[in-house]
């Protein structure tokens, strides 16, 4: 069985005992989670599509850590023009561990 659900703007695949980084979800490390915004979910042969959310799907989830990403370098230059620019950035995510999907 498993689920397309959607958060922090983008969709994930998720099966159940699965870990995945979303985006940052507020919250304390060990609490339980209902993800509520459901796409698709698939149990066997059958689908279920929605349109644009499966009616009274949840998959719930704990949240195991908090952290940080790794660093993304940004480097702007203009040639000739003696203009350099140096950024960085590290992008905040949550570690959710896939309890359960309910259809």
């Amino acid at each position: 069985m498993y689920a397309v659900i959607k958060t922090g703007g983008k969709q994930y695949r998720v099966t159940s005992g699965q870990t995945l980084k979303v985006e940052s979800i507020s919250g304390d490390v060990g609490s339980a989670i209902v993800l509520d915004k459901v796409l698709l979910v698939a149990n066997g042969e059958a689908l279920s599509v929605g349109t644009p959310l499966v009616a009274g799907a949840t998959v719930s989830a704990t949240i195991v850590a908090h952290g940080r990403g790794d660093k993304v370098r940004i480097f702007k230059m203009r040639r000739r023009k003696h203009y350099q620019k140096n950024q960085g950035h590290r992008q905040n995510y949550t570690e959710i561990r896939i309890d359960g999907i309910s259809a």
